[in-house]
């Protein structure tokens, strides 16, 4: 009898966050912040993508000084745990510090800050979620070296505390601000075009929050 090859289980897609961080020209035009990830990486070497990146379980533990709000809360919940959701809004904040530099928080002490949160406490300030608003969420298809559940997250730059230098550490390289339009032009995965298309439609108005979920024909847009 002809022996049967076990098929390779699919592997399970890690929950992921990301932060698009948005500001005003003087002309009334919108930008927003994009990186290039460094050449090391497996996941999308070379790439320019929105700060981001796996959600650590610790994050569900994260000192913030407010919570995300009702409406982000209401829709994260509906696919995740409350602790989960609540550590995907803080992952976003927190690698958006470690890769550029730049703060989301409030003025306000934070008593025995752990490593993920010491350049928070360093500046006297807290993360803080208030500001956050929930563009869309993708996973990543099957037979990928890395797989995500990623929320896109998205907050205004005038949010931000302290220093609006870019200073990261270095997973993310020539970091800019670049409009809607310079940004499709730039070297970017599927996923960040379609993160876009859907930040576009935010930036119009009240827009519904939908996903990208993989199925055997190809992507497929769901409302969450």
């Amino acid at each position: 009898m002809a022996k049967t090859t076990a098929q390779p289980r699919a592997l399970r897609p890690k929950l992921a966050a990301s932060l698009i961080l948005t500001r005003e020209r003087h002309n009334g035009e919108t930008e927003l912040l994009l990186g290039r990830r460094s050449g090391g990486h497996v996941f999308m070497p070379q790439k320019y993508v929105f700060p981001g990146g796996r959600v650590d379980r610790r994050d569900g533990f994260a000192p913030l000084a407010r919570e995300p709000g009702s409406e982000v809360m209401g829709v994260l919940t509906r696919v995740l745990t409350e602790r989960r959701a609540r550590a995907a809004a803080a992952a976003s904040i927190r690698e958006t510090a470690e890769e550029t530099g730049l703060l989301l928080a409030e003025p306000r002490p934070i008593e025995k800050p752990s490593r993920d949160w010491a350049p928070f406490a360093e500046a006297g300030a807290a993360p803080t979620a208030a500001p956050l608003q929930l563009v869309t969420r993708a996973i990543t298809p099957p037979g990928r070296p890395r797989r995500f559940d990623a929320f896109f997250f998205r907050a205004d730059a005038e949010h931000l505390h302290g220093s609006t230098a870019l200073a990261g550490s270095g997973e993310l390289e020539d970091l800019r601000w670049v409009s809607l339009d310079d940004a499709h032009g730039l070297d970017i995965p599927m996923v960040t075009r379609f993160v876009l298309g859907e930040l576009s439609e935010h930036l119009k108005g009240k827009a519904p929050i939908r996903w990208a979920r993989p199925t055997r024909s190809g992507l497929a847009l769901e409302e969450l």
